[in-house]
């Protein structure tokens, strides 16, 4: 069996328009969850990998939704209830096909009241790899601090990290996130990155994607993974670039797809797959989520992508 997987950050619930259309003129909205590091656990379940989610939860509906659809993907769950803040919310509508406007009411949220005396019930010799995003050191100086201490305590243990930068300017801005994000790639094991948040880590131009892999390895990690949307992703893995070219999919909702990538990539390196492997599958994994409107809903099991190999559009 593989080894296991811990995420760590925030889960929020989401209210989402059914189709095309804004939250000014719908009048009906579907209920779902998300949160980065949970669609990533969510992922690498669904793919098979062992993984365990912490964040904490308001003591709400929302709060409960989160970790009972995490539960019930096979992830495993530690959420303190907090009962003095609430579950964070996004709100998401589709003003036109392939296009999503992202609210988000999180301040002072449950989530962003994560602190290092929540990692004192994990055993990080437990796990192969701890996961982690720019999104939760940004929501309060205690989150950061947990963020920091499960990176020291996961190296103490000898267990691999992987960050995802995951910058939002709406937390917080680039100059002000700068040296958190540096430090963080700097401990890490594996940094994934689109390019816009490589040029912000090294400073350079976004459109010279193997200056941005190499300056981005230089502040540490070992294997530096460039996201590129429709283009596809590049890996940096012993002085060796790798390219994958991304799939053509009819684009419903991309949201989540960076963490469906992220999930694919993982899966594959903790099994001592190839990095064109791992390329491969996070480009898929990323395709089949652009596909849904849900932010983790369209992930993808192994037997899921098994069936697309075939032409043949109906299965029998």
């Amino acid at each position: 069996m593989t080894a296991g997987v811990l995420t760590i950050g925030e889960g929020i619930g989401v209210l989402r328009t059914h189709g095309i259309g804004t939250l000014a003129l719908e009048r009906e909205l579907a209920v779902g969850t998300g949160g980065a590091e949970g669609n990533v656990a969510i992922g690498l379940a669904r793919l098979g990998v062992p993984v365990t989610w912490l964040g904490r939860v308001g003591d709400d509906g929302l709060g409960t939704r989160v970790t009972r659809e995490l539960r019930a993907e096979g992830v495993g769950v530690i959420a303190p209830v907090d009962p003095g803040a609430p579950t964070g919310l996004m709100l998401k509508e589709a003003p036109s096909p392939g296009r999503s406007v992202v609210t988000y009411h999180r301040s002072g949220s449950a989530g962003s009241r994560l602190s290092p005396d929540d990692l004192d019930v994990v055993d990080f010799h437990a796990f192969a790899l701890v996961h982690v995003t720019g999104i939760t050191p940004a929501l309060s100086a205690s989150a950061r601090a947990c963020i920091d201490v499960a990176i020291e305590r996961a190296r103490e243990a000898g267990t691999a990290v992987s960050f995802d930068v995951n910058h939002r300017s709406r937390l917080w801005s680039a100059d002000a996130a700068l040296d958190t994000y540096r430090e963080i790639a700097r401990r890490s094991d594996i940094v994934f990155a689109g390019a816009d948040e490589a040029a912000l880590l090294t400073g350079l131009p976004e459109d010279d994607v193997p200056a941005l892999a190499a300056a981005t390895a230089s502040l540490g990690p070992a294997e530096v993974v460039i996201k590129l949307g429709e283009r596809g992703a590049v890996a940096l893995l012993d002085h060796r670039m790798t390219s994958r070219a991304a799939i053509q999919v009819a684009v419903v909702d991309t949201v989540g797809a960076g963490d469906a990538f992220v999930a694919g990539y993982l899966a594959e390196r903790l099994r001592g797959a190839s990095v064109e492997a791992r390329l491969e599958l996070g480009i898929r994994t990323g395709a089949a989520a652009c596909a849904h409107p849900g932010d983790w809903e369209g992930f993808p099991t192994r037997r899921d992508l098994d069936r697309t190999v075939g032409s043949d559009p109906v299965s029998r």
